[in-house]
């Protein structure tokens, strides 16, 4: 049939008259003739893509009114209504965080603690973000400080500032929480967050939560879209400040690279580091030479304060001069 362009029309399979891969031919009653399949994928696509979209409109809709619904229920229990939902699986916690966020009317808080997000997570963020601002919705979200050497979160974050998000960054984030209208919070159960998470409407819960989150909105570090570099040296200080008094606290690299949101191999090339400038010999002895010199100590050394980065050969040799370091060899 490629090679003749026709073929009798009771020879052809149903697979190709339902992809639109074949017509009748108009000069040959009873032939069919080949579609080109760019041709054939829009007239099949096309009507699948409008269904899905739809569908998807639909949706939206039936969340935003369950959203009104369950308010207007809740105000009505009163004093009786459950405050405090564990919602269990990542199915039924995704459901009601969209029912939810779709159905934010005013202001949306969010921390995001973890470093970079997965490309396929940001892409579903855009959509309901841009569309959120687009409604006058207010965003506000906390990042890590490291999120900052991720191109594919900084992309995302360039693009919603551009759309009227804000966005700052700290080194730590207390921990993840996405807050509606100030009326509907959600926070994880444990580490393992898709396994369960809590759904709170009390309002002096929520209202705790919000000023939680307002104290490190404070003390962050404001994103401003485009600007360069992204990573100031101040911000590489506090990274690296963070795990030096990690170390001293006897934290492991794993602990570390989990909770400032940054790899383990990162960690670890901050600690060799610092071992080689210090001469430090095991992980303890590390940890006593920090403890008692005055790196961690920025304001007793302002020629520190301003050198490029905590762990810069200058800032770390004038910090080691002012405090002599015992040659002691202490075992792990």
């Amino acid at each position: 049939m490629l090679s003749t362009g026709t073929l009798p029309g009771a020879d052809v399979p149903d697979c190709l008259w339902k992809l639109s891969l074949v017509r009748e031919c108009s000069d040959s009653p009873g032939s069919v003739e080949l579609v080109p399949p760019e041709a054939a994928a829009y007239a099949t696509l096309g009507p699948l893509e409008e269904e899905l979209a739809r569908r998807r409109q639909e949706l939206l809709s039936a969340q935003a009114t369950f959203a009104a619904l369950s308010e207007a229920y809740a105000d009505a229990r009163g004093d009786r209504q459950v405050t405090v939902t564990l919602l269990t699986g990542s199915d039924l916690i995704s459901s009601a965080l969209e029912a939810a966020v779709s159905g934010c009317r005013e202001e949306l808080l969010t921390a995001q603690p973890g470093g970079g997000r997965a490309p396929h997570l940001l892409a579903e963020a855009m959509e309901r973000d841009v569309r959120l601002l687009s409604r006058g919705v207010r965003q506000r979200t906390i990042y890590q400080h490291t999120v900052r050497s991720h191109q594919a979160t900084m992309s995302y974050i360039e693009e919603i500032t551009d759309a009227g998000a804000q966005v700052r960054t700290l080194t730590e984030v207390f921990e993840r929480m996405i807050i509606c209208d100030r009326k509907i919070a959600f926070i994880p159960v444990s580490e393992e967050r898709a396994v369960a998470a809590l759904r709170v409407t009390h309002p002096g819960l929520v209202r705790f939560l919000a000023q939680f989150f307002e104290n490190a909105w404070d003390r962050a570090v404001p994103f401003v879209p485009w600007a360069a570099p992204a990573r100031s040296p101040e911000i590489t200080s506090d990274i690296q400040r963070a795990i030096l008094r990690a170390i001293v606290s006897g934290e492991t690299d794993d602990s570390i690279a989990r909770r400032l949101g940054m790899s383990r191999r990162s960690v670890a090339e901050h600690v060799r580091k610092v071992s080689l400038q210090l001469a430090s010999g095991s992980r303890a002895q590390l940890g006593y030479l920090l403890a008692t010199s005055s790196i961690l100590h920025p304001q007793e050394d302002a020629a520190t304060a301003t050198s490029p980065g905590l762990l810069g050969e200058a800032g770390i040799t004038r910090a080691h001069s002012r405090a002599p370091l015992p040659a002691v060899s202490l075992s792990d």
